[in-house]
């Protein structure tokens, strides 16, 4: 099948290696950021969500309004915002993007960052009641008269929305996490299982355990996996460029404590980080273990076409999606669509013939 490609937007230009700088909320580089994606040919963007950040939704449709083929990946923490406002809020966002758009559930990792917004759920809890969240988005996008719902976490009477998804029967819902709760929370309720770069290895052997969930459930679950691809024209001068991008991080960090993480996914990044500084081809972990692997963190370091067939492995692991994102955001975009992306899906297209 054709291979989706997930790029990055946010309301700042901002990485590890770029501090932030200016308002919070520029709709300027939104738009732009937006454009450059379209024009990269990547099929969706993510759009973050933090316990500081500017509104995801409120993103989305400021860059729905300025694109015209691009989607967006819109994270939405379970827990803040009811579920039928949630699903009435994710459908009209679906409708003014004429079917543009997909939600990425986060349960969240962190109980500090849950805290901030208010939220005193515990692990398991969050990961709970993110399946008895997605469940009753599905319902309130999908039931054609009122219905009542009585769970662990939410009870309504009467839940009904005349909005519903411009895509039938419903958007996209992807989501992830690293501990075995996430795996049987949410393998049996999504569309697309996030995954974070890890060595094919454990991937391939964590996927098994993700698909034995959702079969268990009576669904098929695909995947999405996020790195960080570092490229040059030669693979030489990619890793240059590699260890100088990590040079720029400690010394961003100089004087910082790496923060200990809570959630399992980071902690198997670290792991991987601890077992070697590369992995396979050409995965590199040291940007994780710098940062405390803080989200998508591992990176592929090489030519355009080093990464590309690394990618591939992954795709042929079951990766249908890839999500990659650069550490000078905006240049590195336009980079991947004129010299990743096009061969990765020629080999994608390939592999697939044959």
């Amino acid at each position: 099948m054709p291979v989706e490609m997930i790029g990055w937007i946010a309301p700042r230009v901002s990485s590890e290696i770029i501090p932030a700088h200016g308002p919070a909320f520029d709709s300027a580089t939104v738009a732009e950021t937006a454009r450059i994606h379209e024009r990269a040919g990547f099929d969706r963007v993510l759009i973050g969500y933090y316990s500081d950040a500017p509104d995801g939704f409120l993103v989305g449709a400021c860059a729905a309004g300025v694109t015209e083929r691009l989607g967006f990946l819109l994270a939405h923490r379970p827990g803040f915002v009811a579920p039928p406002l949630a699903a009435r809020k994710l459908a009209t966002l679906d409708q003014l993007c004429a079917g543009r758009l997909a939600v990425h559930i986060i349960s969240g990792g962190s109980d500090a960052d849950q805290a901030k917004d208010g939220d005193w759920a515990d692990h398991a809890a969050r990961y709970r009641r993110s399946a008895e969240y997605v469940g009753l988005l599905r319902r309130v996008w999908t039931e054609p008269a009122p219905f009542d719902h009585e769970g662990e976490f939410y009870k309504t009477r009467g839940t009904y929305s005349n909005i519903r998804c411009h895509q039938q029967p419903h958007i996209p819902i992807y989501g992830g996490g690293g501990s075995e709760q996430a795996i049987q929370s949410l393998a049996p309720h999504l569309d697309v299982f996030m995954l974070w770069g890890e060595p094919l290895k454990e991937t391939a052997a964590f996927m098994a355990r993700v698909r034995g969930a959702a079969a268990a459930a009576g669904r098929r679950v695909t995947f999405s996996l996020s790195t960080r691809p570092i490229l040059a024209a030669t693979d030489a001068k990619a890793w240059e460029r590699a260890r100088a991008i990590l040079d720029k991080v400690l010394a961003n960090r100089a004087g910082t404590a790496t923060p200990q993480r809570q959630n399992v996914g980071s902690q198997r990044l670290l792991q991987a980080a601890a077992a070697s500084a590369v992995h396979d081809t050409c995965l590199w972990t040291p940007l994780a273990a710098a940062t405390g692997a803080q989200g998508n963190s591992t990176a592929l370091v090489g030519s355009p076409e080093t990464v590309a067939r690394a990618l591939l492995e992954y795709y042929k692991l079951g990766a249908t999606t890839l999500l990659i994102r650069g550490y000078d955001p905006r240049p590195d975009a336009v980079q991947y669509g004129e010299e990743l992306i096009p061969r990765l899906r020629e080999l994608v297209a390939h592999y697939d013939a044959e």
